[in-house]
């Protein structure tokens, strides 16, 4: 193969790392495109439909349809993650809305935590109420976990994606490690 025709590949900075215990299990998350994504209210119906997924408009909220969610950050903020391989920077091409999409998917990595310790594992790093009463199923938001800035976003009752710059996850899988130790007892 010449120079020409080489292909980066995305290399994850957490390989096949694996962490938890009987009651929480913490894993890298699958590869995922992502988009950053700024728009103005008005510019949100035209948006949602070359996505193919409503842009939530309410605070730690998100949508999702098939491998593709949004999760809303802010009043005109999104976080837009797909695991089917599709690029949503790809299908805002051609859309005439005033908008920015910054395409992070090599900044960023998901990992997942799951089981019954999951809240207790991520409460180690991160203050948010992760009760369900006050972070449901479907909530997501930026916080911070130890000394990183994470998005957080609860997939089920026991089960938790976080999002973090890929400089971060070695740090960041070590802390909730920890935590998973704490979740033990």
């Amino acid at each position: 193969m010449s120079n020409s025709e080489a292909i980066a590949q995305r290399i994850t900075v957490l390989g096949n790392s694996r962490a938890g215990n009987g009651s929480v299990q913490i894993i890298p998350a699958e590869p995922a495109e992502r988009i950053s994504l700024r728009a103005r209210a008005n510019d949100v119906t035209a948006l949602s439909k070359a996505l193919g997924v409503t842009l939530p408009q309410k605070p730690k909220h998100s949508t999702t349809k098939g491998k593709r969610s949004a999760l809303w950050l802010g009043p005109d903020e999104w976080l837009v993650i797909d695991t089917g391989g599709q690029s949503p920077f790809a299908d805002l091409q051609g859309v005439e809305t005033l908008h920015a999409a910054t395409d992070v998917s090599h900044r960023n990595i998901g990992i997942i935590i799951s089981g019954e310790g999951a809240e207790a594992t991520i409460n180690a790093g991160c203050p948010q109420d992760l009760s369900l009463a006050v972070f449901p199923v479907g909530a997501a938001t930026r916080t911070i976990f130890g000394k990183a800035e994470i998005v957080l976003w609860r997939l089920s009752e026991t089960e938790f994606r976080l999002e973090c710059w890929r400089s971060f996850g070695t740090y960041v899988f070590g802390l909730l490690s920890e935590g998973a130790l704490d979740a033990a007892v």
